[in-house]
């Protein structure tokens, strides 16, 4: 009797509560779900106790929560529904002009924003009940307001060039892949050999200056390379002396020799210079002194065609015709041993380039054979990335604004190709020049690339350049001019 009297109170209270509706819940019950409850409660003499909460449970979850095939009246809107039924209805029999069309759907998503009646995810019937709105303080409101991320400004566009922003003449450049015929120095300088002569060319305000002309026993011209300061030159020539001359005065300093063949490649670290020549060596210079020559290299077995000092001057790369590369320390340098070699070139090591940013990353290209650029890691001497160009590598810039690297090429494109580094994705392919592009070299504020090629023309490239707005019109390019005028007047 007394589980008999449990389930009659447990009758009474359950019809009270779910039954009636009530004002103490703002949920109305469905027939169907009040004949259910009402026959397992009549029937709980018989059943488990168990049983009946647990059915009990499933019944009122299906009521609340619905399932696929039961709405849920308490997500449902009655009226905007009954609105979206009629609307359909009507577009589907009335024909109104787009102005008013567009009147009334304005009208809709003004007075009903909150339903997102514009948008495909309006639903008449909804089968699932809306989450709960997660109450806060208006102090935790504050502080997640402080806490957000601002968004970042928006990035300019960068625009690359196809076509030069300036182009000079420059007859008798020697078509010789192991030459370093081009040098930009830090006060704006460009200086070109051209045949027996070196010319100077300021940039600033295109004034051309002749800085020496060499006699035919002694030329041609075979490498150019400015120090640091910005004044001084050196001047490698045929007959393999090096001239080292102060650009405010336009007079020569000093000759040096050491070498027993032409000298193709110059690289300068403060006051010393490194030279490397036909006779496969590397002198290390010490142009203070009388007896300037401090150290030989004789690694390489053939002639030295690309020497570069690493931007903080603690290691060089050295690149011969013999398809190796070697990196020198600094402080053994005196001892003549090398720090690393590489042999994985295919073809003749001349394009190097250390990069800005990473003091141990250094680039290097190979010649017709090879076509790879490499990347390598020169503090382990582990070889990080190999790139097939498709053609001859003869020069390789760093991009100092951005994580790129530009190269020149000959065999058979004679194009420029920008690199995105790491990835090494092709950004573009510049189609300027009709021969091979033998020498690259950056301007001080690094945006401005010249190239010299084997065509006889110098050109000025703005493939570094800043990013500027898609609004504000280029200048075209400019007419052909400084050293072809030059030129005419003291070669041709």
């Amino acid at each position: 009797m007394a589980f008999r009297a449990f389930n009659h109170e447990t009758r009474r209270l359950l019809l009270r509560e779910w039954g009636n509706g009530g004002d103490s819940r703002e949920h109305t019950m469905l027939p169907s779900t009040r004949i259910v409850i009402e026959t397992v409660i009549y029937h709980s003499v018989v059943l488990e106790f168990e049983f009946i909460v647990i059915y009990l449970s499933v019944v009122l979850e299906f009521e609340f929560m619905g399932d696929r095939f039961i709405p849920v009246r308490a997500a449902m809107d009655m009226d905007v529904s009954s609105y979206l039924l009629r609307s359909k209805n009507r577009n589907s029999e009335m024909v109104v002009s787009p102005s008013k069309e567009e009147y009334r759907k304005r009208l809709a998503n003004i007075v009903l924003k909150d339903h997102n009646t514009s948008e495909n995810h309006t639903r008449i019937l909804q089968f699932h009940a809306k989450p709960c709105k997660r109450k806060q303080s208006s102090a935790l409101a504050d502080d997640e307001e402080l806490l957000q991320i601002p968004k970042k400004p928006r990035k300019l566009l960068r625009h690359i060039p196809q076509t030069a922003e300036r182009t000079l003449d420059a007859p008798d450049i020697v078509n010789d892949y192991y030459l370093n015929l081009l040098d930009w120095s830090t006060t704006n300088v460009v200086a070109i050999g051209l045949g027996n002569t070196v010319y100077l060319w300021n940039a600033s305000n295109s004034a051309i200056n002749e800085l020496t002309q060499v006699h035919e026993d002694d030329g041609p011209i075979t490498s150019v390379a400015w120090a640091q300061d910005g004044n001084h030159i050196a001047v490698g020539l045929n007959n393999s002396e090096v001239q080292i001359w102060d650009h405010s005065t336009m007079k020569k300093v000093r000759s040096m020799r050491g070498h027993s063949a032409r000298v193709g490649s110059l690289a300068w670290h403060g006051s010393t210079l490194c030279t490397g020549g036909r006779d496969s060596k590397i002198l290390y210079h010490d142009v203070r002194n009388r007896n300037h020559i401090t150290s030989q290299l004789s690694a390489h077995e053939q002639e030295v065609c690309g020497l570069k000092w690493s931007l903080c001057g603690k290691q060089l790369a050295s690149g011969g015709n013999d398809n190796l590369l070697y990196i020198w320390d600094s402080r053994s340098i005196t001892s003549s041993r090398h720090l690393f070699r590489f042999d994985q070139h295919k073809a003749a090591v001349k394009a190097l380039a250390w990069c800005p940013y990473q003091t141990n990353l250094l680039a290097s290209g190979g010649g017709t054979t090879d076509r790879c650029i490499k990347f390598w890691n020169t503090q382990r001497g582990m070889l990080l990335n190999s790139i097939d160009t498709g053609s001859q590598v003869c020069s390789l810039q760093w991009n100092h604004h951005e994580q790129e690297i530009l190269s020149s090429h000959g065999f058979s494109e004679n194009q420029l190709i920008l690199w995105k580094y790491p990835s090494m994705r092709k950004i573009t392919e510049i189609m300027g020049h009709t021969s091979r592009v033998l020498h690259m070299a950056q301007s001080p504020d690094g945006f401005t690339v010249a190239t010299a090629a084997a065509d006889e023309t110098l050109r000025f490239w703005q493939v570094f350049g800043p990013a500027v707005s898609t609004t504000t019109p280029r200048k075209g390019k400019e007419k052909e001019t400084g050293f072809s005028s030059f030129n005419h007047a003291y070669i041709r």
